[in-house]
């Protein structure tokens, strides 16, 4: 663990030295990766530092942002989300860059009412705009354990994973003039928080403030990143491709075991795609 962490600063060095982007393989560690950006009395962090929960009161949520901007990678977290009576409540993990025209990767897990399913909402931001919604049921219960969820994202491609099973995919498409984020270095975002005007039935059901406080915990983050430091460039191909370690970088389509996986999952799991929705885009779907 010690030569592991001296390798990790060397990097680090290297990369403060250079002003640039660098790969990095950090250790998980909650005090160490993240700071605690809002709800700080309602984060506890345990097991020095492998753990994480975060809380939802009636007063306020909380929430957490990497300590580092990353430009592409392939991030994993496991949450174990609120259980019970989780209607109104959202559970959000994220990357999101900051100004007027920011990209996002979003993962929210809308809760629901006791017995009934989560919805996994996913969306794609580029310069500012979205409306690129996708929406799964979860084929296993995720409020009894831990499950990993995954983004993958490189200059070619952006994939959403859950245990490791593809359920999103969304290409670059410049080629045919659809923004892709590749240009903006991006934090890992994730929070708990009150959404009961839109989460659940369209707001129809609202929080049941008698079960509060809810919980949701994550752990087991890990990242193959890109990370750039403040005194670094932005530059759209930061990350060297010659290593095993950056393998998710050469990445440009899903091979034909992922792509069934995939096809299952939108198959039997899918419940919204922004893509057949003819009522919001009555002229058609959006080229992308």
């Amino acid at each position: 663990m010690a030569a592991a962490k001296s390798l990790v600063v060397l990097i680090m060095l290297s990369a403060l030295l250079s002003n640039s982007f660098v790969l990095v393989l950090p250790a998980s560690n909650f005090y160490q990766d993240f700071d605690i950006i809002w709800g700080i009395d309602k984060v506890r962090i345990r097991n020095d530092g492998e753990v994480l929960n975060l809380y939802l009161g009636k007063d306020t949520g909380s929430g957490f942002q990497s300590k580092n901007e990353y430009l592409f990678g392939k991030i994993d977290m496991q949450f174990k989300l609120v259980p019970g009576n989780s209607a109104g409540t959202v559970t959000s993990y994220y990357l999101s860059s900051q100004g007027s025209t920011w990209d996002e990767i979003d993962f929210e897990f809308l809760g629901n009412l006791s017995g009934d399913p989560y919805i996994f909402h996913t969306n794609v931001i580029t310069q500012g705009k979205g409306d690129r919604e996708q929406q799964f049921y979860p084929w296993f219960d995720p409020t009894s354990d831990f499950h990993t969820y995954s983004i993958l994202w490189n200059p070619k491609t952006i994939v959403f994973y859950v245990d490791g099973t593809p359920i999103r995919e969304f290409k670059n498409l410049e080629s045919i003039n659809i923004p892709y984020p590749k240009n903006q270095p991006m934090r890992i975002h994730s929070s708990l928080w009150n959404a009961d005007d839109w989460a659940t039935r369209g707001g129809l059901v609202k929080t049941d403030w008698t079960k509060a406080p809810f919980t949701a915990s994550c752990r087991n983050f890990n990242a193959k990143t890109c990370i750039r430091y403040p005194a670094g460039p932005i530059i759209s191909a930061p990350c060297p491709s010659n290593s095993s370690s950056s393998a998710w970088m050469k990445i440009d389509e899903l091979d034909e075991t992922s792509r069934e996986k995939l096809k299952w999952v939108q198959k039997n799991y899918m419940i919204y795609n922004y893509c057949t929705d003819t009522k919001r885009f009555p002229k058609g779907p959006p080229p992308d």
